[in-house]
């Protein structure tokens, strides 16, 4: 039977059901995008608030329309970190009443690992080993992966995460939040020729990030193109060229430090997870590089990019499966990807 994913690590409480012979049998999200977009980002309080009132009306509703009782389930999944510690905490908490209720075991999951692990919800999975980048609003990482379950950091956003310069830059042009899918809408109306942004980092050895020199550059532009201006405004044009100027700048430092990562490794497998793995202009440039490079790409479908639960209840099913267990209300703000035990895929 299967594994009941709970997923409230910060905007988007989801839900889903994994079995480890069927695979994927439902799914159901509530996003708070349009409680949030007044605000210009997420409000930790608002959105804990809210998983309150979604989450057990959304777990029940999967569930009846799925024809499963909570008891028939194999285990219950929950994100334990990292992420916001009220919405955290409201998915852990209703994860263990209801496992209690239900006699099932439950366990927290680490909410990189399920990003990292998406792929393998795809007809044709990577297999290890390879290199992952993970790039979201919250956290921008390479690891290397050498089996499930046994990684490496290779480096990380030393400050903003890619997701969030992206948010900032938006916001900065006067877009709606989420930032990421706003740019890149704009981006496709620009010059990407007109203007070059740096590209951080890239002339230092290592594999680490760094967006908020990107971010002040941008802020930088916007202020020039604003004095260059007859009325003090910012154009249609530039603003269309400035997006797309820091969208190229931004995926260029992904691919640059992929491919170094891939260099450094010897692995010929790249995968993109996370939020901004649904960037197109990310995924073409990325797909060249490879190419270059003879080595394969994977990503998950863009709803499998951004949170969701399918990836917690995948990530749960495989490590529930082996004897993994928690025996109280486990939150980790900052876990380690690295400190997490191996996955037994014979067990």
């Amino acid at each position: 039977m299967p594994v009941l994913g709970i997923e409230t690590s910060c905007d988007e409480t989801a839900v889903a059901l994994y079995d480890r012979r069927r695979g994927l049998l439902a799914a159901a999200l509530h996003s708070q995008i349009a409680l949030h977009r007044q605000y210009g980002g997420v409000v930790p309080e608002l959105a804990s608030r809210d998983h309150v009132r979604k989450l057990l009306p959304l777990v029940a509703r999967m569930l009846d329309e799925a024809g499963i009782r909570g008891a028939q389930l194999d285990g219950i999944a929950y994100t334990h970190g990292p992420g916001l510690v009220g919405a955290l905490l409201v998915g852990a908490s209703l994860a263990h009443a209801l496992a209690a209720v239900w006699g099932v075991p439950v366990l927290g999951v680490h909410h990189m690992e399920g990003h990292l692990l998406a792929p393998m919800l795809e007809d044709d999975p990577p297999q290890p080993p390879f290199v992952a980048l993970l790039v979201s609003g919250g956290h921008t990482q390479l690891v290397a992966v050498a089996a499930l379950g046994r990684y490496r950091l290779l480096g990380e956003s030393l400050d903003d995460a890619a997701g969030e310069a992206f948010d900032k830059a938006a916001k900065m042009l006067g877009l709606a939040y989420p930032g990421g899918p706003a740019i890149a809408k704009l981006a496709e109306r620009g010059d990407r020729t007109r203007m070059r942004f740096p590209r951080p980092m890239i002339d230092r050895p290592g594999l680490d990030f760094s967006f908020s020199g990107l971010k002040t550059f941008t802020l930088n532009t916007i202020a020039d193109c604003r004095t260059q201006s007859a009325d003090g405004a910012l154009s249609e044009r530039d603003r269309a060229d400035i997006a797309a100027a820091f969208e190229e700048a931004a995926v260029a430092t992904l691919v640059i430090k992929c491919r170094r990562a891939l260099e450094q490794t010897g692995m010929r497998r790249l995968v993109l997870a996370g939020g901004v793995a649904a960037n197109r202009r990310l995924r073409h440039l990325m797909a060249a590089m490879v190419a270059e490079q003879g080595a394969e790409l994977f990503y998950p479908r863009p709803e499998f990019c951004t949170d969701n639960g399918a990836m917690i209840a995948y990530a749960g099913a495989l490590r529930l499966h082996q004897g993994e267990r928690s025996t109280g209300i486990d939150i980790q703000p900052r876990p380690s990807l690295e400190a997490l035990p191996p996955i037994d895929l014979a067990g």
